[in-house]
């Protein structure tokens, strides 16, 4: 089960490394007819389940491991879509529909493309007219999270400023006011500590574990945002709270007069404000 702390961490390097600007990649999308969550067994009591977005894949089972797939790469045969993701084995998923249904297997590494799917297990999935709600509660924020991973890479990869940062709170504002509250942030951690479980394949138990441990991160996540971004102090965080002096620099701001303040001042004293502040008082 993660750590409070580190699930605390991944949100706050969710809001916060995301505000430059990435490089653009090139798509790997999965065709709509695939998407959406799909079960196996009963409806009432599904065993296992599978979530498709445009570029992931994550399979959730009662006992055995998750798996998820963030694709780098997908091509179509006659029959098959055949989707690599990321990763040092660079694993693969295969997804086909078959009438209403939609069947998947994930080969092995060392099967060659010209023979797949070979002797892989082909698993069947259906949708049902609703998730069971036991399911929605525990997996319903890690699924919109996955989307909401998908649609910040494709807004951070601009390299306009600023854009990122309305893209986080685009995706994260949950009550259309353009603006974070400390809950639409906790949502984003507990969707973070889903999503880590998830890839580190744990069971749904360890799962379950993981978004309870999630909750609480996700209290203190909000805090410390808030009180680390939140400039105007109106408890709440904007495009361009998140995107202060990390959109852009400011260059030229400066002045040439004065001389050169001894910068070890700023970690000596109390803090690093105290420091800042002794070592201008000590200027001659």
């Amino acid at each position: 089960m993660p750590a409070l702390p580190t699930s605390l961490a991944r949100a706050a390097i969710l809001l916060l490394a995301l505000a430059a600007p990435a490089a653009a990649q090139p798509a790997a999308e999965l065709p709509e007819a695939q998407r959406g969550a799909w079960f196996a067994g009963d409806c009432a009591d599904p065993r296992g389940m599978l979530l498709v977005t445009a570029r992931s894949v994550a399979r959730v089972d009662a006992e055995a491991p998750a798996r998820l797939f963030r694709l780098a790469a997908t091509r179509a045969t006659e029959s098959w879509t055949i989707a690599t993701a990321t990763g040092a084995e660079a694993p693969r998923i295969m997804l086909r529909n078959a009438g209403n249904s939609l069947e998947t297997a994930e080969p092995d590494a060392k099967t060659r493309d010209d023979r797949l799917p070979g002797a892989t297990p082909i698993a069947a999935w259906r949708r049902c007219p609703a998730p069971p709600p036991v399911l929605a509660a525990l997996h319903g924020e890690g699924a919109a999270f996955l989307s909401i991973i998908e649609n910040l890479e494709a807004g951070c990869a601009s390299a306009t400023p600023g854009v990122c940062a309305q893209a986080i709170v685009a995706q994260a504002d949950v009550s259309g006011d353009g603006l974070l509250s400390s809950a639409e942030i906790a949502r984003l951690a507990r969707g973070a500590a889903w999503l880590a479980a998830v890839q580190e394949g744990g069971t749904q138990d360890v799962i379950a574990a993981a978004v309870g441990a999630g909750a609480v991160a996700g209290i203190l996540a909000g805090r410390v945002l808030l009180e680390s971004l939140d400039y105007d102090g109106d408890g709440r965080l904007s495009a361009a709270e998140l995107a202060q002096d990390r959109a852009a620099f400011a260059a030229g701001a400066g002045t040439a007069a004065g001389r050169p303040l001894r910068v070890e001042g700023l970690t000596e004293g109390a803090g690093m404000l105290r420091g800042l502040f002794e070592g201008l008082m000590n200027l001659r």
